[in-house]
């Protein structure tokens, strides 16, 4: 695989890193307005804007609240703002030591910041062997495959899949860990898993579009990134891809 095309893989493995967790995640109700109560992964720009714009509202009133700070640091990463997001997780932290919740999505703020060790350490930290949590799993197996260690990264991703079996973000990151290895139809194998899965959002699609795409069937690979994306927008994809 050519660099250009592992840089590719990298940035979409590291979307996966950050949908796993707490943007998969409904965003609290109560006096949330109505159009920003679905999960975080399925916004459009236009409603990614709006929640950050909504949440950073509330976390400027309430700094310490654990669930504000989540929430807007989630939506910061979405919107790949991820040094300010990093900043937000550490506040929270600071507030929070030892919420086994906070240290997960802390982890995974640093590994969006580009700090994989520190964050491998914060995820390792945050897991417990007698309540294992499958997210976190996902999460630490995605930043092995980042460092380059995609035999641990594997094994991670298989122990999330024995607690949350068939889930499409996990068997997503499996595919990603192949592609970066050049195994194209291991990780066509493993997306096309993936997005068959209830609850697979469009990242998953535009992975296995990514896939499909770097065999050189580009016509496929329109077909699946069309599935949810414009057309002009899923043309634009794949002429970039050739």
């Amino acid at each position: 695989m050519s660099a250009f095309s592992r840089i590719l893989v990298a940035s979409s493995l590291a979307l996966m890193l950050g949908v796993t967790g707490c943007a998969s995640k409904r965003l609290t109700t109560g006096s949330v307005p109505q159009h920003l109560r679905k999960p975080v992964a399925t916004m459009n720009q236009t409603e990614l804007a709006q929640a950050t714009d909504y949440w950073q509202a509330r976390y400027e009133q309430r700094p310490k609240d654990k669930t504000t700070g989540l929430q807007f640091a989630t939506a910061l990463r979405m919107t790949n703002r991820n040094e300010q997001a990093l900043a937000v997780m550490q506040k929270v932290a600071i507030y929070h030591p030892e919420d086994r919740q906070v240290l997960g999505a802390y982890g995974k703020a640093l590994a969006g910041a580009g700090q994989l060790k520190k964050a491998l350490e914060t995820i390792q930290r945050a897991q417990t062997p007698d309540n294992p949590d499958w997210k976190l799993h996902s999460a630490e197996g995605a930043i092995y495959d980042q460092i380059g260690n995609p035999k641990k990264a594997r094994l991670e991703y298989r122990k999330a899949l024995q607690l949350k079996p068939g889930e499409p973000s996990v068997l997503s990151n499996l595919g990603m860990s192949y592609l970066l290895e050049g195994d194209l139809r291991a990780a066509e194998t493993y997306l096309k898993q993936a997005i068959a899965r209830p609850g697979a959002d469009s990242r998953v699609r535009q992975n296995l579009a990514l896939v499909i795409g770097l065999q050189g069937r580009f016509k496929e690979a329109e077909t699946v990134a069309a599935g949810e994306l414009p057309p002009s927008e899923a043309q634009a994809n794949v002429a970039f891809l050739r």
